[in-house]
């Protein structure tokens, strides 16, 4: 595994992120996904991507930065950060987030199979 796959793997994914595509979130995310929102909450695969299929998520900018990336063995951490704008929820999404993700190579491709998200002044 390649640092180079890592970002774009994590290229593909914000990108999916930002044009709310089911598919390629489908494809990226792994089944057992779990993911710690800024509040706390922990949720599954199928969670995340109800929120998109119910059109909860609307990305106006997003824009990655100080990204970093240790690989070990079959997998990779990242730690990056994320300004974000746009509504979850009919909620204001307006501030800077640092992300932590596990990506997992698996015989059908990368998959994240953890992270974390908070949110923190810039």
């Amino acid at each position: 595994m390649e640092k180079s796959e890592i970002v774009n793997a994590e290229n593909e994914l914000l990108s999916a992120i930002k044009n709310i595509d089911i598919s390629v979130l489908e494809r990226v995310l792994h089944d057992n996904l779990l993911f710690n929102l800024p509040n706390g909450q922990t949720i599954t695969k199928d969670a995340d991507l109800a929120g998109y299929r119910a059109g909860k998520m609307k990305i106006d900018f997003l824009e990655a930065s100080n990204q970093v990336i240790n690989i070990i063995g079959d997998s990779a951490v990242v730690c990056v950060s994320i300004l974000l704008k746009g509504t979850y929820d009919n909620s204001p999404l307006d501030g800077n987030y640092r992300y932590i993700r596990v990506w997992k190579q698996f015989d059908d491709g990368l998959k994240v199979i953890a992270g974390s998200c908070v949110a923190f002044l810039k």
